[in-house]
């Protein structure tokens, strides 16, 4: 082994070290960072509001512990989502090393330590627009009218157009871990206008759902399938589904 070659091979290290150690530090520091609108109000409520020392103060307790929390949430949200935006922490289309010196991969796992929590939230406590808000924040791109449920697991690869609506449930992936590999394969998910993704159902990476198309609930959609429009699609593996023949000829004889 040559002296360059055990250089670069120190120099790895050392390098996948330090992002190791990044991987956890960052997340610290950022939810940390989002605990503070929570400790200063608490702190100005113990001040100026409650004081213990009358009934009211435990009748509204309940009450301004809800609101607490709530405000932790969002300020959860805002703290990981705009160091997100600020940074970067995106990725790209493509098949990556599953290693912490590839630059992808890195952004990856980074991006999934400071959004995996919110997503976690977010599926115990509905914040309507707000979640909405967050998702434009790191990356994904919603349309109008457009409801998305369900789980997104990577936001900055999936794309919803305008009136499409995600069942509860559903989950969305725009990534392949190979563990045999160790690689990753990142591809986008693009759902058109006016789409439906039925309650349960599964999408793999690369997946398109032409406009007007819909999966049914509880459906897979295997990855890099093109969903053609106004079909809709069910089962695992999901199939067209095809309207019986009788249902057909009744809607040729209303066909003026």
């Amino acid at each position: 082994m040559t002296e360059t070659t055990q250089n670069k091979k120190h120099k790895r290290k050392g390098s996948s070290g330090f992002r190791i150690f990044l991987l956890s530090a960052i997340p610290i520091v950022v939810f940390s960072v989002g605990f503070i609108p929570t400790i200063i109000t608490v702190k100005l409520l113990l001040l100026y509001v409650i004081h213990f020392d009358r009934l009211i103060d435990f009748v509204f307790l309940p009450f301004i512990i809800t609101l607490e929390i709530l405000l932790l949430i969002v300020s959860e949200m805002f703290s990981s989502g705009l160091f997100i935006r600020i940074f970067h922490i995106t990725y790209k289309e493509g098949t990556y090393e599953y290693d912490y010196t590839n630059n992808t991969a890195f952004k990856w796992m980074l991006f999934c330590q400071l959004y995996t929590p919110i997503r976690k939230t977010l599926e115990i406590v509905p914040m309507g627009h707000i979640k909405t808000m967050y998702m434009r924040l790191i990356g994904m791109k919603i349309g109008k009218h457009s409801l998305v449920g369900g789980i997104i697991k990577d936001p900055c690869m999936t794309e919803f157009g305008d009136n499409s609506t995600m069942g509860e449930y559903a989950i969305i992936y725009a990534h392949i871990h190979n563990y045999e590999k160790q690689t990753i394969t990142v591809q986008k998910v693009n759902i058109g206008n006016n789409c439906v993704v039925g309650a349960g159902a599964i999408i793999m990476p690369g997946v398109i759902m032409n406009d007007h198309s819909v999966v049914g609930a509880g459906a897979l959609v295997p990855k890099n399938r093109v969903l053609e429009t106004q079909k809709t699609y069910v089962g695992n593996p999901a199939k067209e589904l095809m309207s019986s023949p009788k249902k057909q000829e009744n809607q040729e004889g209303a066909t003026p």
